[in-house]
């Protein structure tokens, strides 16, 4: 596992988390990666929810985040982060982050990514 996702946790409907995702190891960097973000729901398919490009810093949103999530990173691109905004009890999941150092065409499959984190829990109370 090359990638940490941290800042899960359990929130009540409407509030506000922001998740991180950066190296897990010191030998590993993810500078020049695209990331992205999916979620997995129990006994659902781990879905797209955003992407980053690394080098013209285009984003991309799945259609269910409505302006409510940010992908972001920070100045010196070591870490990426997720602002989720609004929650909703159906916004419960496991969220992974991704990267890959790769130029792919569509950064919305899960086949774009070379590496992937271990997930970070969301919940999400109504």
């Amino acid at each position: 596992v090359q990638l940490q996702a941290s800042g899960g946790g359990l929130v009540q409907a409407g509030g506000s988390l922001r998740l991180s995702c950066a190296a897990s190891k010191r030998t590993f960097s993810i500078s020049g990666h695209d990331i992205g973000w999916f979620r997995q729901a129990p006994g659902k398919k781990r879905e797209f929810v955003a992407a980053l490009r690394w080098r013209s810093d285009r984003t991309y949103y799945g259609d269910f985040v409505k302006g409510r999530f940010t992908i972001s990173r920070d100045r010196a691109k070591t870490t990426y982060y997720l602002q989720m905004n609004s929650l909703k009890p159906e916004d419960t999941a496991i969220y992974y982050c991704a990267s890959t150092p790769y130029v792919r065409s569509d950064l919305q499959g899960e086949s774009a990514y070379d590496y992937w984190g271990q997930g970070t829990l969301v919940t999400v109370s109504s």
